[in-house]
């Protein structure tokens, strides 16, 4: 499949350094205004939705990792970036990995977060394409808003989590399945080693969904790694945590991380 066109973001200096904002299925853009807000005044900060998200176009499934890291480099292309930083959540981190092993010669920095080698069986994935069919969309963002975020947060930031759940509710039901099935085939531990990026891999301390026993175990695969374990923090560390989040970035995309 030919890359698409994906809808994305400028947000930073023309002449800074590009930061390559990657999110999880079911999201868009949305999930990285606390990146995008804090980052934009030292780097080009660019974040995108996934084909099938957010405003990007929908073409029919299923997707592969490999064909979404296609329409990344197809977005460096347009954007005439030769090489920029990647920072990847789950879904994202996947393609990071993908980037980081085929095409490192694009990747300045790496930072893969709340992210696995292996996100499960295709069968479990499989039930969750079923779910989402069957349920709806609606059904999902109930399902998944526990799981990416703690209970603490949701109850301290009640209009947070409803425009995290409600950007949930809003990605098409084909897109979200597509993606899911991406996940479902993805397999990348044997891959790891081969990864020469300097990279920073970051956990929720509290993510049911890729618990940090994930990322160590990338951490241990990929040589010029490090991890870090974020307390209080479910799936979307970036937005649980914003601040500490945001300070590794700084400081992996300097140097001195990894």
């Amino acid at each position: 499949m030919k890359p698409v066109e994906v809808h994305y973001t400028v947000e930073g200096p023309q002449d800074a350094p590009a930061l390559i904002l990657s999110g999880s299925v079911g999201s868009s853009v949305e999930m990285w205004l606390p990146q995008r807000e804090a980052l934009s005044d030292e780097y080009r900060v660019i974040s995108y939705d996934h084909r099938g998200h957010g405003k990007s176009p929908v073409p029919q499934g299923p997707y592969s990792v490999e064909e979404l890291a296609g329409d990344v480099l197809a977005l460096l292309d347009r954007l005439n970036i030769e090489k920029a930083h990647f920072c990847g959540l789950s879904l994202g981190g996947a393609v990071g990995m993908w980037l980081g092993r085929y095409q490192p010669h694009r990747l300045d920095q790496l930072v893969l977060a709340c992210t696995s080698a292996s996100f499960g069986s295709p069968e479990a994935w499989a039930e969750r394409i079923e779910l989402a069919r069957k349920e709806g969309m609606e059904w999902i963002a109930d399902f998944s808003l526990p799981r990416w975020l703690t209970k603490e947060f949701i109850t301290e930031n009640p209009e947070t989590a409803e425009r995290i759940r409600t950007m949930l509710a809003q990605t098409p039901a084909e897109g979200y399945t597509s993606a899911c099935a991406a996940l479902g085939a993805w397999d990348f531990a044997k891959e790891l080693p081969a990864l020469p990026t300097p990279t920073l891999v970051i956990a929720g301390a509290e993510d049911p969904a890729t618990p940090p026993d994930h990322a160590r175990e990338i951490a241990a695969c990929v040589p010029r790694s490090r991890v870090v374990v974020l307390d209080g923090a479910a799936h979307l560390a970036n937005v649980e945590r914003p601040v500490e989040f945001n300070d590794l970035l700084r400081a992996h995309m300097l140097g001195s991380a990894g």
